[in-house]
């Protein structure tokens, strides 16, 4: 059973829940074309609206419109974003680029909210080849206003991986947290402000059954889904730095980002201690890509 879908250079991504097979977690992308507004009917779901490639986007929300500065690129800057309930209809806009609305089942009515990128906490996690850096968009400690939905970034500079050490939460054996998620990746080449048609990198998932244990390669553009078990690492080659979007959402009565390390690989963290993070760390910012010494 393969959990990993392919981008046909084509078609902008489509995931529904039901068409993943699980109950909470979605993702579109969506290529934006002067004059050809995007509709979104956000009927049982609520959104976090992620300028991926585009400039000055406007969301609009039951009728009132929200303008978003938006990135030239996933590699090129940390972006603001906007909130939108359960129950809207979106319209995006622009004259051109990538526009992700990350999704999650909810019922809950929560206002319309727009974050500047200046506001957003950017991380850097992990040390030595392990060092990425996150961008908390819509966590739970990060942004309180919404039902469901958790929604990060994360860049991994070429020749570094990250998801590491293996993590799940799946609700199984033990493990208390339980989220479907959403990998969305993009590879850049070389400081490509996106992603670039030779770019790759390779991602492992293993179930705790056995009955799922892959590393595949994903391209620019590829979606992984992740219902259950571990995954990890995520390897960025020399080459080619990896973005990816995660998209979490579960049952849960309070949101969470909690994981349970595959055992054997837990005292990873702890070597982190005796490490230096990557120098190239932090990546972007607000502003642009961070320039370092």
């Amino acid at each position: 059973m393969s959990w990993h879908r392919p981008a046909d250079g084509e078609t902008d991504v489509r995931v529904a829940p039901e068409d993943a097979g699980w109950a909470y977690s979605g993702l579109q992308v969506h290529t934006l074309h002067p004059g050809h507004p995007v509709r979104v009917e956000l009927t049982h779901d609520e959104a976090v609206v992620v300028p991926l490639s585009a400039l000055d986007v406007a969301v609009g929300v039951d009728g009132q419109t929200w303008r978003l500065a938006g990135r030239t690129g996933v590699f090129a800057a940390v972006t603001d974003w906007l909130y939108a309930p359960v129950g809207s209809t979106l319209t995006l806009a622009g004259d051109g680029g990538e526009v992700a609305v990350c999704t999650a089942r909810a019922e809950q009515v929560f206002p319309v909210v727009q974050v500047r990128a200046a506001d957003v906490p950017v991380e850097v996690r992990g040390a030595g080849r392990a060092t990425r850096q996150v961008v908390n968009i819509a966590t739970p400690e990060s942004f309180t206003g919404a039902q469901r939905i958790n929604v990060c970034e994360v860049i991994t500079p070429g020749g570094n991986l990250s998801s590491w050490p293996p993590h799940r939460h799946d609700g199984l054996d033990g493990c208390p947290a339980t989220n479907e998620e959403i990998y969305y990746f993009r590879a850049g080449r070389g400081d490509s402000p996106h992603g670039d048609p030779a770019g790759q990198g390779l991602f492992h998932v293993y179930s705790v059954d056995g009955t799922v244990d892959e590393t595949m390669t994903v391209h620019d553009g590829d979606v992984c889904l992740v219902p259950h078990g571990y995954h990890g690492p995520s390897i960025a080659p020399p080459e080619y730095p990896m973005y990816f979007l995660n998209v979490l959402a579960g049952p849960g009565e309070q949101r969470t980002m909690a994981f349970c390390d595959d055992a054997e690989h837990h005292w990873i963290r702890e070597s982190w201690g005796d490490q230096q993070p990557d120098p190239r760390l932090p990546w972007t910012s607000a502003t642009g890509r961070v320039a370092h010494g």
